[in-house]
């Protein structure tokens, strides 16, 4: 697909609009979408996807005292970010806790940013974190004097720390 702004290249961003039932799409190549950047950021803008969200809360789950809440660091209130789409700073998100966690669980599926593990990075974080766990665990069993359970997890941990220098020593060489 040729680019709708130089027609010359070939388009590699597709941007697509629905306002009021009408779709309206643009095809632009990276020098074009670079260019336009900034008017395709204020046409297709995210603040105005965040701030039809939040209008779409209105009357949901969102606290009536929070309509009447600034923030002390910023000032801004409810009611603006509703309009921009745009928090002021990071206060906003304490001020208005409650009335974003619907929007947030909505956009994300959670409440709690989780990040994101790099793949390479996966197997051997999961294998730290239950080694942790079976730490706590083979403490808790001593503490309360359950020494074959704690004996079972010793053996466990063992096993694990053992596969894991086998792991290492493979990379090393």
């Amino acid at each position: 697909m040729v680019c709708d702004a130089c027609k010359q290249q070939q388009a590699t961003v597709h941007l697509t609009e629905i306002v009021n039932g009408q779709m309206t799409e643009l095809h632009l190549c990276e020098t074009c979408a670079n260019q336009k950047g900034a008017q395709v950021e204020s046409h297709f803008g995210l603040a105005d996807l965040l701030a039809g969200l939040a209008d779409f809360s209105k009357g949901q789950d969102v606290e009536p005292e929070s309509s009447s809440k600034s923030c002390a660091n910023c000032g801004m209130s409810y009611d603006d970010f509703r309009k921009v789409g745009r928090l002021g700073c990071s206060e906003c998100y304490g001020t208005f806790r409650r009335s974003l966690s619907g929007l947030l669980k909505r956009i994300h599926g959670s409440t709690h940013h989780m990040g994101k593990t790099p793949s390479r990075l996966v197997k051997p974080s999961r294998a730290k974190s239950e080694l942790a766990e079976l730490k706590r665990r083979l403490e808790r069993s001593i503490e309360i004097e359950e020494f074959e359970q704690a004996a079972r997890l010793r053996d466990q941990i063992r096993e694990i720390e053992r596969e894991q220098r086998a792991k290492n020593k493979k990379t090393d060489k």
